[in-house]
């Protein structure tokens, strides 16, 4: 049988996506397809006392709507999950919408999923802590509203929950069941990032393009969405971060990768940074955008040099060269060249988006052993090339 032109692949469940400046106006239709009773899960620095919040509730309270808010504080973690769903299980409530950033977006994905059924969040599978029992819904109908531009939770099946210290993780609980049934992205929600959470979050989605695009599961579809998302992130990225008179059109460019990020990532797993910044995100008080910024130019060259050495022939290397060529704007650059100017170019994003080593976080030479054995999680084994311990710990090293 002849080799296929476009080999088979498979894409799995997505939202209902609304993205566009001023979206949000839509939200109250939407809701009300389920019901008029909703559960509102907000970030801690909550969007009920915003204007753009102000106003959605007057609409709901003109529709007839009643709801509860439920605010969350960093990072969920599956007792602040568990206690939620204990509370608020008998509320009556025909929809949950998340309104924040990702550890928002996932609360709300998480409790959603567990409203109807009532038991704890660690009988799931959570990759590797507790019994991992099978997710059976149903889930209440689940609308994500994103208001920065970094994880793309609203469009991914995972919930990640952290517990911080030395015996601490950062595990998903993940399931079809928990997608969102609406993504609505509004631009507009953005307006107020301060820009070190625009660093942090927008080096998270350009990770999560990026290692989407080289995964050993990418396929055709999602490296179109990867090239779309990524080249978006190099035009808006740096002139949202600065302010002034582009940074409106940074901010829509960031708010679309952001979502395609999300999209990439839930069809195709990530890579070695992912897998960093899972026991960093678990052991230290690190955000995970952080951590991923300060990551991705080291590991990127890392995967480079390992690939080079011991499988010539992968296609994440005429990859990487691919991006370094549409970033340089040189069509004729050859696979090295590119692959550096890439390389360069993350480490100047690095520093002008002021993203500080692994050392700021108290992370030591010590801790590399510590970090290494528990960055072996479900991220790293979609990177393009098996990485060994040391070549692991030299990217924790590098990065101190």
């Amino acid at each position: 049988m002849d080799t296929p032109f476009i080999p088979p692949f498979s894409i799995a469940r997505l939202p209902r996506i609304e993205f566009g400046c001023g979206s949000l106006i839509r939200l109250p239709d939407i809701a009300g397809s389920y019901g008029k009773r909703l559960l509102l899960i907000t970030g801690r620095k909550s969007f009920t006392e915003s204007e753009a919040g102000r106003a959605l509730l007057s609409r709901l309270q003109g529709g007839g709507f009643s709801w509860e808010v439920l605010p969350v504080s960093g990072e969920p973690s599956p007792r602040f999950v568990d206690e939620a769903v204990a509370s608020l299980k008998d509320g009556g409530f025909d929809a949950v919408l998340g309104i924040g950033g990702g550890s928002a977006l996932d609360a709300a994905k998480a409790i959603a999923g567990l409203l109807k059924p009532g038991n704890s969040v660690m009988d799931h599978h959570l990759e590797g802590v507790g019994p991992e029992l099978p997710y059976r819904g149903p889930a209440t109908p689940f609308i994500a509203v994103p208001t920065t531009a970094g994880t793309g939770s609203e469009a991914t099946k995972n919930a990640v929950l952290s517990v911080q210290g030395p015996d601490g993780f950062k595990k998903s609980f993940r399931d079809d069941k928990l997608m969102a049934e609406w993504a609505v992205v509004d631009p507009d929600l953005l307006a107020t990032c301060p820009p070190e959470l625009i660093a942090a979050d927008g080096m998270d989605a350009f990770t999560q393009l990026l290692e989407s695009f080289v995964s050993t599961r990418a396929n055709p579809m999602t490296d179109a969405l990867a090239r779309s998302g990524i080249m978006a992130v190099k035009d808006g990225l740096l002139a949202w971060h600065e302010g002034g008179e582009p940074a409106n059109e940074g901010r829509e460019r960031m708010a679309y990768a952001s979502l395609l990020s999300g999209i990439c990532l839930a069809q195709t797993g990530l890579g070695s940074v992912h897998g960093l910044a899972a026991p960093l995100g678990a052991f230290f008080p690190i955000p995970h955008g952080v951590a991923c910024g300060t990551l991705v130019a080291t590991a990127t060259r890392i995967n480079i040099e390992a690939l080079t050495e011991r499988q010539g022939g992968s296609p994440a290397l005429p990859k990487y060269a691919e991006i370094g060529r549409r970033f340089a704007m040189q069509k004729g650059l050859n696979g090295q060249d590119a692959r550096q100017y890439l390389l360069d170019e993350l480490t100047r994003w690095q520093e002008v988006l002021c993203l500080p080593g692994l050392s700021a976080y108290g992370v030591t030479a010590a801790d590399i052993p510590r970090i290494v054995a528990n960055a072996r999680g479900s991220s790293m084994k979609t990177n393009p090339v098996v990485l060994t311990d040391e070549e692991i710990g030299r990217i924790v090293a590098e990065r101190m």
